[in-house]
């Protein structure tokens, strides 16, 4: 190697030698390429776009009883908070807010009950398979709003009357459990059979299995499924619209609101239900972590 070195010419050593970060992109000052700024400079605009507006109605709605719509704030209070619920010109919060807990807790346990078992029916292929998969799945392509409104027509037509934990369950059944059967899937195809044979060889009947076994394993998943059956069905509009009757869940609630509410007692209700999610999201992460946790010192012990 060194022989045909010394024969090269000092230009094309120079060339040889010359390291490769020299013909990528110039880095900057910082040791970091200029397109690296440029991205960053994106995602934060990206972010302040996404997150601004919230974050605005967060603060407007700690205003005192001066407050308005805009900027700037005018003092600093819990007033709308208290005006939210003990005012009944801001509309019927209370009611509202107590139906789409009810709703969502329903949607929630229909959906994880209904993921399991077609995770449990679909381990093994049968006649037809496809068809009912896809039979399941193909409410995901339908508009929300188109689907709610021929839910409420049908229930005209059978001479039912619409409402929240009827036509509005149904309806939003047909968007929450395409998303689980979809998330136990994922999670089915992870789970080794060779858990549930031993049980089986242990004396376990199928029950047992299932209750003793599968489940303990599942069980992130299965929590997984209920976080969205419960925040898709929290905050859904479209599919609620033409359903729900004529007792409004929180989200039509919120939109009549924006009609008539002139008050950052608007702004307080959007702060409540944002937290209501955070809450949902932290206990269902938090369940999981524990679950992770509980396993990893069952496996040290």
């Amino acid at each position: 190697m060194s022989a045909v070195l010394a024969d090269m010419p000092k230009a094309d050593i120079s060339k040889t030698t010359t390291p490769a970060s020299t013909k990528a992109i110039a880095p900057s000052k910082g040791g970091r390429p200029w397109t690296f700024y440029v991205l960053a400079t994106l995602f934060a605009a990206y972010v302040i776009a996404l997150y601004g507006p919230m974050f605005c109605i967060y603060i407007l709605s700690f205003q005192d009883i001066r407050g308005g719509l805009v900027f700037p704030m005018k003092g600093h209070s819990l007033h709308w908070f208290v005006d939210l619920f003990t005012q009944a010109r801001t509309g019927d919060v209370k009611g509202s807010f107590d139906r789409s807990i009810k709703l969502a807790v329903i949607v929630t346990v229909i959906t994880v009950v209904v993921s399991f078992l077609a995770g449990l029916g679909f381990r093994k292929r049968f006649r037809g398979d496809t068809f009912v998969f896809y039979m399941m799945i193909g409410s995901l392509v339908a508009p929300g709003l188109v689907l709610g409104l021929g839910t409420g027509l049908l229930f005209q037509a059978l001479g039912l009357d619409a409402s929240w934990y009827t036509s509005a369950l149904g309806a939003q059944l047909s968007w929450t459990l395409p998303f689980g059967v979809l998330v136990m899937f994922a999670v089915m195809s992870r789970f080794n059979h060779v858990w549930e044979e031993a049980a089986y060889d242990l004396g376990a009947s199928r029950w047992q299995s299932i209750w003793l076994v599968m489940i303990p394993v599942l069980a992130p998943g299965l929590v997984a499924v209920a976080l969205f059956g419960f925040t898709l069905s929290y905050d859904e509009f479209a599919r609620s619209l033409q359903t729900a009757g004529s007792l409004n869940t929180l989200p039509l609630e919120i939109w009549s609101m924006t009609l008539n509410v002139t008050s950052p007692s608007l702004y307080a209700l959007g702060t409540v239900t944002t937290i209501v999610s955070f809450v949902v999201i932290g206990a269902s992460l938090g369940t999981i972590v524990l679950i992770q946790k509980k396993r990893g010192s069952q496996a040290k012990g």
